[in-house]
């Protein structure tokens, strides 16, 4: 398993599954921030320059879905590592935006830690 570090922003609208990646992205030695919707995350990005990776789930209520959210990172933040994850959608490559990974949920600690690396 891959010892990292730096600072992430979670994006899920699931409480649960917000607190299991936390916990599983502190055990490899990220802090984290947590957002449960695209407003909400943008809204932390516009004040908060210290993230290195954004991680958002697909599925989400409000304006955007997590596609849309990472293509606007993308557009917005460009430096910012994107990952992509999803239980019920395997999004095609073209659709991703450019330098950003995908991760089909459930995954496990090793499978996050490697997918992490890889964009770095």
């Amino acid at each position: 398993m891959y010892k990292l570090a730096g600072s992430v922003l979670i994006v899920e609208d699931d409480f649960l599954i917000n607190l299991t990646l936390q916990d599983l992205l502190e055990e490899i030695g990220f802090s984290t921030a947590i957002a449960y919707n695209a407003d909400e995350a943008i809204s932390i990005l516009e004040v908060r320059n210290d993230f290195d990776l954004v991680i958002t789930d697909i599925d989400m209520p409000g304006s955007m879905d997590g596609l849309k959210l990472a293509a606007f990172v993308r557009d917005r933040w460009p430096p910012l590592k994107i990952m992509i994850v999803s239980g019920k959608h395997r999004p095609s490559r073209d659709v991703l935006p450019e330098g950003s990974a995908f991760l089909a949920k459930p995954f496990s600690l090793d499978s996050l830690s490697k997918a992490v690396h890889r964009l770095e």
